[in-house]
């Protein structure tokens, strides 16, 4: 993916608002892969983008690109999660994942990926309970939806690392803030400026 020459490699925030100081190094008691729809590739307000700057080992894994799907056998793997809602309560898991994918999309997109995606339907998932207070930049279509940084950092809650969930959730409000600014809306979100949102 090619930035503008005009904006940051990594976090894609133009040099004033560049966001990475202020990215934490987070220890997390599992790795990340998000499975990014295509659509959200060069999109800004992307926040799976912030999340794996603050998570080492995270992978990003474009689905839905012109090219042959990628391989995604090696997710059938025992300790392998999928952070999506479950059709019924569980508990979280005894022992920690070895690795949580997280789809990340609208709320369609996301649901499209963990229906058609094979492995994807065989996973257990990691259910939270909803989002954390906050500002958006996305309107949610329904009432449990978060950005997919929120997700990330409700799961590494669920799954005990509280510091670290609310480190990345300060760096989602700073984020926030920042494309709010950069949208001329500093004092909050316009409806007519926001998108759906998973």
């Amino acid at each position: 993916m090619q930035a503008s020459p005009s904006r940051c490699e990594r976090c894609r925030f133009p040099p004033e608002l560049c966001l990475c100081p202020l990215v934490p190094r987070l220890d997390a008691p599992c790795r990340f892969l998000v499975l990014r729809h295509a659509s959200e590739r060069e999109r800004l307000t992307n926040t799976a983008r912030w999340a794996a700057l603050a998570l080492p080992g995270t992978e990003i894994v474009d689905h839905g690109l012109p090219e042959a799907p990628p391989d995604l056998s090696h997710l059938s793997a025992p300790g392998t999660f999928v952070l999506f809602p479950a059709p019924a309560p569980a508990p979280p898991p005894t022992v920690p994942p070895r690795l949580v994918v997280v789809p990340d999309g609208t709320w369609s997109q996301a649901r499209r990926m963990v229906q058609r995606v094979p492995v994807l339907r065989t996973l257990p998932r990691l259910a939270l309970a909803g989002p954390p207070p906050g500002q958006r930049l996305r309107r949610p279509h329904r009432g449990d939806g978060m950005s997919t940084l929120e997700a990330m950092a409700g799961a590494l809650a669920v799954l005990g690392a509280g510091e670290a969930a609310e480190r990345l959730l300060a760096l989602h409000a700073t984020a926030v803030e920042r494309v709010l600014r950069l949208k001329g809306m500093p004092d909050g979100i316009s409806p007519e400026a926001v998108h759906a949102e998973r």
